[in-house]
């Protein structure tokens, strides 16, 4: 099997051949082995010492994977991100944003500094998987891939401690709660980014449905902001057979959950994208009692700040104008939980740079499509010029995509996402 065209070849490399998986489920990809399926993809250039400790990348992830921990609640997770930090030799910096961790590892005397973060959260699914390192937390679980992603950075960290090949300082970001309790927010309010300051901070996110081997960014606007509402109504309860005599809140939902749409097909412009989505409908307990109250709620995803404001205000005006004019009164609760995440132009080209010289200039798509799911890392791209690039979890015909309870991480590129987050740091920080 040959290298990728354009790869590095010599010294300091690795290449892992990696066939294609038969088993969707499958993940363990060993170096230097190859697999008795049919269709073939191509060899990966990875950091020949991060190549070595692939088995402990491994058991550490399938560890962490089988202990999942809710947003701020990921007590053992940051124990063994700060127990792995310190062994490595970094400084060990905790409680910031409640759980998130990071460590400094200084090299020489240069004032530049550049982040790397990963994030450390699961989610509240009950997982479907029956392998050894399945959760073993009831309602928990590693769905979108956070232990790998904290993985690879603790991979990156070991490697750039022993080599030291750099002249700056490297934070090593490990942030809770990503999942939509506003985790990459907490630990920049609380002063992350001025204690731990970045010329420049990446993340990184893995990808089912793009072939191990691959990356995918685009400059600009590339994941969208999010925003969760609640619309809370208030008519008047009644006897079911009475219908008269009250004012039905489920009725004035059922009404404000349609004129909703009207948002996105009257209000915001054809060329902008934007979605809103009642996902939420709780109303009454019992068949013959019209409710006094009825909640919905849902997402609401746009890819600038100024079309979530227009949402905002149209929502406000739709809800409270179709309750009144049934008779009753509404109340929303709008938040935004994510910024749209804006990739800085000249660290994409950096970060697609980086990761073509390890997979080849073919397998970075530069031009990825929009994506409507949020990432929190857009605060911290708030604050620090950035990049946030997806790398390819495997293209297998019927392998789960993140958020499903059959979903795993493919362990097979863990050296190659910790091989890209060393790179990043050892080029921005290079000897001059």
């Amino acid at each position: 099997m040959s290298q990728l065209a354009g790869a590095p070849q010599g010294r300091g490399w690795a290449v892992i051949e990696r066939l294609d998986i038969c088993d969707p489920v499958a993940s363990a990809i060993a170096v230097g082995k190859t697999s008795r399926c049919k269709r073939e993809e191509p060899a990966m250039p990875i950091i020949d010492r991060i190549a070595q400790f692939h088995d402990d990348l491994t058991s550490w992830r399938r560890d962490i994977h089988a202990h999942p921990e809710l947003g701020f609640e990921e007590q053992r997770t940051s124990d063994l991100v700060a127990a792995k930090l310190n062994e490595f030799g970094c400084e060990v910096h905790r409680e910031i944003g409640k759980t998130g961790v990071v460590g400094r590892l200084r090299v020489g005397n240069s004032p530049r500094s550049v982040g790397l973060r990963a994030d450390m959260d699961a989610l509240p699914i009950q997982e479907a998987n029956t392998f050894e390192h399945r959760s073993r937390n009831d309602g928990r679980m590693h769905a979108c891939g956070h232990d790998g992603h904290t993985t690879m950075l603790l991979g990156a960290a070991r490697y750039l401690a022993e080599t030291r090949d750099f002249d700056g300082t490297i934070h090593f970001i490990f942030q809770p709660a990503e999942e939509g309790l506003g985790g990459a927010e907490a630990m920049v309010r609380e002063g992350m980014l001025d204690n731990f300051p970045c010329d420049a901070i990446f993340g990184m996110h893995n990808a089912p449905g793009l072939a191990v081997g691959k990356f995918a960014i685009r400059a600009g606007p590339m994941m969208a902001g999010s925003a969760f509402f609640d619309i809370a109504i208030v008519g008047r309860g009644a006897h079911g057979a009475r219908p008269e005599a009250g004012i039905d809140p489920v009725i004035v939902g059922t009404h404000i959950t349609a004129a909703l749409q009207t948002i996105v097909s009257r209000n915001v412009k054809p060329v902008d994208t934007a979605v809103v989505s009642v996902t939420r409908f709780h109303a009454g307990d019992a068949y013959n009692v019209i409710p006094e109250q009825a909640l919905i709620g849902g997402t609401v995803r746009a890819f600038d700040n100024e079309t979530l404001a227009l949402i905002q205000r149209n929502m406000g005006r739709i809800a409270s104008g179709v309750a009144g004019g049934l008779g009753a009164s509404a109340e929303v609760n709008f938040r935004v939980v994510a910024l749209p995440l804006i990739n800085d132009p000249t660290e994409t080209t950096f970060i697609a740079d980086a990761a073509s010289e390890l997979v080849g200039r073919d397998n970075v798509d530069r031009e990825s499509a929009l994506v409507m799911a949020s990432e929190d890392f857009s605060y911290m791209l708030n604050h620090s010029p950035g990049a946030y690039i997806r790398i390819g979890n495997g293209d297998q015909a019927g392998a789960r995509q993140v958020h499903n309870p059959g979903y795993d991480f493919n362990d097979a590129i863990l050296p190659l996402g910790a091989s890209l987050f060393a790179r990043l740091a050892e080029r921005k920080l290079a000897h001059s």
